[in-house]
């Protein structure tokens, strides 16, 4: 029986203020790996721990990929992921799920994040107040792909996999980050475009799956 649910926060319960800014910084910095490599290196070196500034944050990532960018490119950077974390917005009906989902299960947050982006839009859309704890990669000096992201999480709520299930948008960074770990976990696919199951297309659809 489900006790608590582990929520995602980018794409499952607030969208991007810019289309996939992962994947444009990619493109901005002209990195050739492939995405899959890319996107674990660019979160470690960017989201494992917090920085004063997203120039400093940026920097890490032309480190990490030994890139020497210009002017233009870091200002296209920083740019780039203000943008999508002021002009993000919660989904419309993530507000009323959540409240409803509170009084039955205890609510978790996890994200791979900046120390500047869901601190701010946390703040700003006042959802921290439905969960009971927030668990941050740049706080934990990890990314939920690392073995032991999920289980510090259940250590820290004092769940075991069988009473939680996680709710993400990634394949990736999500259920297979779930799979390791045997939690179970539900796909948000908001386009009906992955072949995963069990997942569901928006978060009223939910209660249906945590029966």
């Amino acid at each position: 029986m489900v006790k608590t649910i582990i929520f995602d926060f980018w794409g499952t319960l607030v969208e991007n203020g810019v289309w996939s800014p992962t994947k444009q910084v990619r493109n901005i910095l002209n990195i050739k790996v492939p995405f899959s490599e890319y996107v674990i290196r660019m979160e470690k070196a960017m989201m494992t721990r917090p920085f004063d500034t997203l120039k400093e944050a940026f920097e890490s990532v032309c480190k990490e990929f030994a890139i020497e960018p210009s002017n233009e490119q870091m200002d296209e950077l920083i740019g780039l992921w203000n943008k999508s974390w002021m002009l993000a917005k919660p989904y419309p009906e993530t507000g009323v799920v959540l409240e409803r989902l509170k009084s039955r299960y205890k609510l978790i947050l996890v994200s791979n994040t900046d120390s500047i982006s869901i601190p701010k839009v946390l703040e700003k859309f006042d959802i921290g107040k439905y969960f009971e704890k927030t668990f941050l990669s740049f706080e934990l000096n990890r990314i939920k792909t690392d073995d032991d992201f999920l289980r510090i999480v259940l250590n820290e709520i004092g769940q075991d996999v069988k009473d939680c299930v996680l709710i993400g948008d990634s394949l990736e960074s999500d259920m297979a980050a779930a799979k390791k770990i045997g939690l179970k976990a539900i796909l948000v696919d908001r386009r009906g475009t992955r072949d995963f199951d069990p997942k569901i297309n928006n978060l009223k659809d939910l209660n249906n799956k945590l029966l």
